[in-house]
């Protein structure tokens, strides 16, 4: 059996599991968090999420163990047959985590500290920020899943990655995404209302204490 390696308080963590519950493959949770001993066992960079196969095979990094479990396990496709569609999917869940995702995640020890921002750092992530929506806008239909009728990769990876983007955006830049993305509050509401998003949240506030504690444990060490 698979078994996936990481914490629920995590978006990327979160981004495997949905894929793994959305194509029914059985697997084992392993809660573990960054830079323990536990995970450099199973992936040398320390980070999570990173999954064992049922070979024995460890791999590590979201984009490539969702790509892993498509090519895998390939009933419940949550990938177009059609190359340039399949492209498609890959591109916009590149965009999402390089442009939306990555550049928001530089103002969350802001937002986890409550204190204030450089300016400089602020601008920086408004600008990118800003880039990537205009790239969602051009690409994304929410017609009514991101890419058209069908549900893919791409809307569970864009799920969990504005997440963070929508909590920064919010809170330190005062910028409300959904009124920038045309489409988003539907879509999200959409997404939020399956089983499975729903059993991924409420792991997701169970863990909350423990990987507080954990984040208290790196401040004192």
């Amino acid at each position: 059996m698979l078994t996936l390696h990481g914490f629920p308080y995590s978006n990327y963590h979160n981004i495997v599991k949905h894929v793994l519950l959305q194509k029914g493959i059985p697997f084992e949770e392993h809660i573990v968090y960054p830079q323990t001993p536990e995970m450099l066992a199973v992936n040398p960079m320390g980070k999570a999420p990173s999954m064992t196969t049922e070979s024995g095979t460890h791999l590590s990094e979201s984009s490539v163990l969702v790509d892993y479990l498509e090519d895998a396990y390939p009933d419940k496709p949550l990938y177009p047959a059609d190359a340039d569609a399949r492209a498609q999917v890959r591109q916009l869940m590149k965009i999402s985590e390089l442009y939306i995702e990555l550049p928001a995640r530089r103002l969350l020890p802001t937002l986890l500290a409550k204190v204030p921002a450089d300016d400089k750092t602020v601008s920086e992530v408004r600008g990118v920020l800003t880039n990537g929506i205009n790239s969602l806008n051009a690409l994304a239909s929410f017609s009514p899943y991101v890419l058209g009728s069908e549900l893919t990769a791409a809307d569970i990876y864009l799920r969990y990655v504005i997440s963070v983007a929508q909590q920064v955006a919010s809170a330190i830049l005062q910028w409300d995404l959904r009124t920038e993305i045309p489409g988003l509050s539907d879509w999200s509401e959409l997404m939020a209302g399956t089983d499975i998003a729903k059993k991924i949240d409420a792991d997701k506030d169970a863990n909350a204490k423990e990987f507080m504690a954990y984040i208290s444990g790196l401040k004192k060490s």
